[in-house]
């Protein structure tokens, strides 16, 4: 198995506010929406996408209640400090709920965390500690 990961799904409980977050909050662009499962534009990286988390649940064989924390973060690199205040002002004003506010980090870069309106954690980073960073932007 390759260190790659084909497309990212995640589960849903309400379709419809997880469009507005993604589309209307962040600027996402859907490519595909299947009224089960969405997919946004990528730009050449892995897909990301939607799907009920009922069915997500029952698909993968894991319970659909779901509870604490998951163990997954999704992680943001970008190329500036002002760029990580500009994203999580988008963000927080879409409605996600800000766990860290941008500042410091304790490896000497510079980052914030928001959850999305169903609980999925980002990172957002920036360092100028090298460039072979993975940058999506």
């Amino acid at each position: 198995m390759k260190a790659h990961v084909s497309s990212i799904l995640l589960a849903v409980r309400d379709m419809d506010r997880a469009k507005r977050f993604y589309t209307e909050g962040l600027g996402w662009k859907i490519k595909n929406d299947y009224g089960v499962s969405v997919f946004f534009e990528s730009d050449g990286a892995s897909p990301v996408g939607f799907y009920g988390r009922d069915g997500l649940a029952d698909m993968v064989g894991t319970s659909r209640d779901g509870s604490g924390f998951g163990g997954l973060v999704l992680t943001y690199v970008v190329r500036s400090e002002a760029r990580v205040d500009e994203i999580m002002a988008e963000a927080e004003k879409a409605g996600a709920t800000i766990l860290k506010p941008a500042g410091a980090l304790p490896w000497g870069g510079y980052g914030g965390t928001f959850a999305d309106p169903d609980g999925y954690i980002w990172s957002l980073g920036y360092s100028a500690q090298g460039q072979d960073q993975p940058y999506a932007e």
